[in-house]
């Protein structure tokens, strides 16, 4: 950006627009003015701002821009109703968004890192390394870029379960989740978002002070310490127990229900035995178990389990009580899994 357009709008609460359209000399109601062209109408660039007059829209060309990345490479499933995006940031930074559109609305999944720490052995985004944490502007404007891809429709729910950890973001993520729900941003009702986490304990109790009632999914994808810290290391530093103990209360607290993913991985967690450990461990809780098949990554030596293999699985835990589903894959056709098609792109 050039330094003499020192303000970006995109990632900005209201007070603080209205803050910054004071000190160039501007009202404080052009902040909403402003943002209505951006979140309600998606334009962002100033001359197409028609109830502006000329010399306003040559300030706000002057001094700032509004922060909407570039949309590198779009790609449209042939086989299911998903469009997955490759967004270059300002700084060459290479991000991921998916749009999935469902009878209930359309879904933008969105990422909160360039890559990841968490290094989970099954994600194609820890084999690129961590690049830095994004904006809150930066996810912002993938929903935005999702929504102008479609040709302005409706987004009516966002996952944060693309490139990253968002509770490794905290600050940034919470700021976008305020900004996504507030009327005169987005305006997406916060129980149409949800949040996946691979298990930051210490944030997790965090977010539940923040009295936001969005959904919370927690990647576990295994019954016990043992398998969970061969392919996740962030579980050696939160034992599982921490971490179900800071899920119960998260959901005594909220009333929402949390969601646990599970990748079925062949040969490691997806025994019967392994779904009666599972059960055990999330009876006593308001729990969903969302069974992944997995994607598999040409990096990685874990191979998906059988079809008949995820059904047992998802049998045994529905026997013993607890609630799971098989999550239907989408986009296969156009790398729609987390950090594949930036790995395609820096191949």
């Amino acid at each position: 950006m050039d330094q003499q357009k020192h303000i970006q709008w995109l990632g900005m609460t209201l007070p603080q627009m209205e803050t910054a359209m004071e000190e160039i000399g501007e009202k404080p109601f052009r902040a909403r003015q402003l943002a209505d062209w951006i979140f309600q109408k998606g334009v962002f660039e100033f001359e197409q701002m028609t109830n502006f007059s000329k010399a306003f829209r040559g300030k706000l060309e002057a001094v700032s821009c509004v922060g909407i990345p570039s949309l590198h490479q779009l790609l449209e499933s042939r086989q299911d109703p998903v469009k997955k995006a490759l967004i270059e940031l300002e700084d060459g930074e290479m991000i991921e968004s998916v749009l999935m559109k469902y009878n209930y609305g359309n879904s933008v999944c969105v990422s909160s890192q360039a890559g990841c720490k968490m290094n989970c052995s099954f994600c194609a985004t820890g084999l690129g390394g961590f690049r830095r944490n994004l904006t809150a502007g930066e996810m912002l404007a993938q929903v935005l870029l999702m929504r102008q891809a479609d040709e302005g429709e409706r987004v009516s729910h966002i996952v944060l379960m693309g490139m990253g950890e968002p509770l490794d973001n905290y600050d940034e993520v919470l700021t976008f989740l305020k900004i996504a729900n507030a009327s005169w941003g987005l305006g997406i009702g916060y129980r149409h978002i949800s949040l996946s986490t691979c298990g930051i304990t210490s944030q997790i109790k965090r977010l539940q002070t923040e009295d936001l009632p969005i959904n919370l999914s927690i990647s576990l994808h295994a019954p016990n310490d043992q398998i969970r810290q061969q392919i996740m290391p962030i579980a050696k530093r939160y034992p599982m127990d921490e971490l179900l103990i800071a899920c119960k209360e998260y959901s005594e607290q909220t009333k929402r229900r949390i969601t646990f993913e599970y990748n079925l991985i062949q040969g490691i967690n997806d025994s019967q035995e392994h779904a009666k450990e599972l059960a055990g461990k999330l009876r006593r809780m308001l729990a969903f178990v969302n069974l992944i098949p997995l994607n598999t990554v040409p990096e990685s030596r874990l191979r998906r389990s059988s079809q008949s293999t995820i059904q047992q699985f998802a049998d045994v835990l529905n026997q013993n009580g607890i609630e799971s589903t098989i999550r239907r894959e989408m986009g296969g056709d156009i790398w729609a899994a987390c950090g594949q098609l930036r790995g395609q792109f820096n191949r």
